[in-house]
């Protein structure tokens, strides 16, 4: 058993090394939140293995909404946001790029877009180009594992 030292701390033991996130590898020092059935981590790139919703347990689903209201909450409070939006995109024609299920937690503000619809159509266009770039992408550059674990730190250190 791989324990990280600032998980240890909190008192969460970390079972593996890496999670798999459809056909990704998450090192355990970008995750920040585990329980039996799911797990919250920091993205790659600042935008269990089922593929689509319909595919989840009832006991899959209900912690999945369960941590992302959790989550979701401190996330808010974190980046003093007024509101949250949660996306999930089910299935290629829903712009999921990566065939697992999981939800984006978006903080809000009262001036992030002049009109509030327009996080979609910015959600959208970012899935494209995620979609048409993800074997090379030139304009966003992969985070360092280091700049992951930090930005997984202090939002464990938040959280718990």
């Amino acid at each position: 058993m791989i324990i990280s030292k600032s998980l240890a701390e909190a008192g969460i033991e970390m079972a593996v090394e890496y999670y798999d996130f459809g056909p990704y590898k998450i090192h355990h020092s970008s995750v920040f939140y585990t329980t039996d059935l799911s797990f919250a981590f920091v993205n790659l790139r600042p935008a269990a293995p089922v593929k689509r919703v319909a595919d989840l347990t009832a006991d899959e689903i209900t912690e999945l909404w369960m941590i992302a209201q959790k989550v979701g909450r401190q996330l808010e409070s974190y980046h003093k946001a007024s509101s949250l939006t949660f996306v999930i995109q089910d299935g290629p024609q829903a712009g999921q790029t990566v065939p697992h299920v999981h939800i984006h937690i978006l903080p809000r503000r009262s001036d992030d877009y002049e009109n509030n619809d327009d996080i979609y159509d910015e959600i959208n266009e970012k899935e494209e180009e995620l979609k048409q770039n993800l074997a090379v992408d030139n304009e966003r550059k992969d985070r360092s594992l280091e700049e992951m674990a930090q930005e997984a730190d202090e939002y464990r250190n938040f959280l718990f």
